[in-house]
């Protein structure tokens, strides 16, 4: 088997294999690989060899140890018998690592594929001596790899540590620049978190962003992932981000201030145990109780017939429920009723004196505030020592873990602490919210609902009774 720079010499090839890859294709054009193919092509027009085919792999790296298809699919080729020859343009084209480099020859030789060419090298892999120059040579492309991979790791945290951006996708609600914001986008990112922070959840605004016609940065729709992730980024509240932690200010202006992060963060955190449910469809879910048990109720469709299909709450008894089973409420006329309660509570006097005994709730948050950014700093001094190598990372991990936890705690605590805050936004909008109600999506209407209801007691009704008598509604009221 020979791999050498040649010069017109045909050989009894039948049908070659040209490969050839860029690890890094920073432009996604792929012209290292088309320059690549060129000069392949021309080498095997000047050796007079048939091109079976050609196998390229863009934008992936020999060393990094992901699978390469279009590699894979060459050597499975060759195995076959259908490729006899192969062209590459250098041999780290072909390996960085040195044990694909024996796997390589190892094939070769037994499948009696002896022809092996490259346009930079003249190197013959079917004696010692040029096996011995391979193996020198893909020694070192691994080393260089791995001193390539741990400058790009350096950079990447030096980068950070300066607050500069990093990627190659332009980030929602910035120019391609990841410095100047665009102020389009930038109304949506702050529309996003008033909605999340006023009850909106992360399905419904994924929604209303495609139904809006509002295109992502780097795909053609949103997915929730994608608005989760904007949402809790330290990119928009002008943070910069290091491996999921906050290390410092980033030189890029913020579009929403830290503490809207964190009070989204919060309630990331408080909302952590939801699972992933289907839309909702009943506004009283989780706030009606059973009169007779103290039970929750749960939301139930009765099909009367095929045609008719009726919402009710119900009380469910079994080892799950644990209810009486004993009650049922018909949903509509109940969810109007707690409705109307609600938005009348809204501009009620009754309202503004509960409000007038909540003032301590602004001084709980700013001490819990204060706490979370104590921590955040202990993070970040804790982060910058490691970084200068003055703590090991078993050190580092031992006190990074409690801070973390801390940190979380706090956060659930701000969720806790903001319930009842989010009343006061409210307080005398009931009659605009009245006028509004039937725009609002069921999460909205949810959140304004659950803002001043803590549960409403649903007592048992007359038997035979077909209208919902107001009498067995008790509401409870947070405030």
């Amino acid at each position: 088997m020979s791999c050498r720079k040649a010069t017109g010499q045909r050989g009894g090839v039948q049908s070659a294999a040209i490969y050839a890859r860029i690890s890094a294709d920073v432009e996604g054009t792929g012209l290292g690989v088309a320059r690549q193919l060129e000069d392949c092509r021309k080498l095997a027009a000047d050796r007079g060899w048939p091109v079976g085919d050609e196998y390229v792999d863009n934008d992936v790296s020999a060393f990094s140890g992901k699978p390469r298809r279009e590699y894979a699919r060459m050597l499975a080729d060759l195995k076959s018998g259908a490729r006899d020859a192969v062209i590459v343009y250098n041999l780290d084209r072909l390996h960085r690592r040195p044990v694909e480099l024996e796997e390589f020859v190892a094939l070769c030789e037994s499948v009696g594929v002896r022809d092996v060419a490259t346009v930079t090298a003249d190197i013959d892999l079917g004696n010692d001596d040029g096996l011995f120059m391979a193996r020198i040579f893909a020694a070192f492309a691994a080393k260089e790899s791995g001193r390539k991979s741990a400058r790009i790791r350096r950079k990447m945290l030096q980068n950070a540590e300066q607050g500069r951006p990093h990627g190659s996708v332009r980030p929602f609600g910035y120019e391609p620049d990841k410095i100047t914001v665009r102020s389009d986008e930038a109304a949506v990112v702050r529309e996003m978190v008033d909605r999340y922070l006023a009850g909106a959840s992360i399905r419904s605004l994924t929604m209303w962003l495609n139904e809006s016609g509002i295109a992502p940065a780097a795909s053609k729709t949103w997915r929730t992932s994608a608005v989760r992730q904007i949402l809790c980024s330290g990119r928009i509240a002008g943070l910069r981000e290091h491996h999921g932690q906050v290390i410092g200010e980033a030189a890029w202006p913020a579009i929403i201030a830290p503490a809207q992060r964190d009070q989204v963060l919060a309630r990331m955190a408080a909302r952590a145990l939801t699972k992933t449910r289907a839309p909702r469809t009943y506004l009283l879910s989780g706030l009606l109780r059973c009169g007779r048990c103290g039970n929750r109720l749960y939301s139930q469709a009765r099909h009367v017939n095929p045609e008719n299909r009726v919402r009710r709450y119900v009380c469910l008894s079994g080892p799950d429920q644990g209810g009486c089973g004993r009650l049922t409420v018909v949903a509509q006329p109940v969810e109007e009723l707690l409705t109307d309660a609600v938005l009348t509570r809204l501009d009620s006097p009754a309202l503004a004196d509960a409000l007038a005994g909540k003032v301590s709730v602004d001084a709980d948050v700013a001490a819990l505030s204060a706490q979370l950014d104590a921590d955040t700093t202990r993070l970040d001094e804790l982060a910058g020592l490691y970084a200068d190598g003055a703590v090991t990372a078993r050190e580092w991990i031992a006190a990074r873990d409690p801070i973390t936890a801390r940190i979380a705690e706090t956060r659930r605590a701000i969720a806790a602490a903001t319930d009842t805050a989010d009343v006061q936004e409210l307080a005398g909008t009931g009659r605009l919210l009245r006028e509004q109600w039937d725009s609002l999506d069921i999460d909205r209407q949810q959140a304004v609902i659950k803002s001043v209801l803590d549960h409403a007691v649903i007592a048992p009704g007359t038997p035979g009774s077909r209208s919902l008598d107001i009498g067995r509604v008790r509401p409870v009221w947070r405030v």
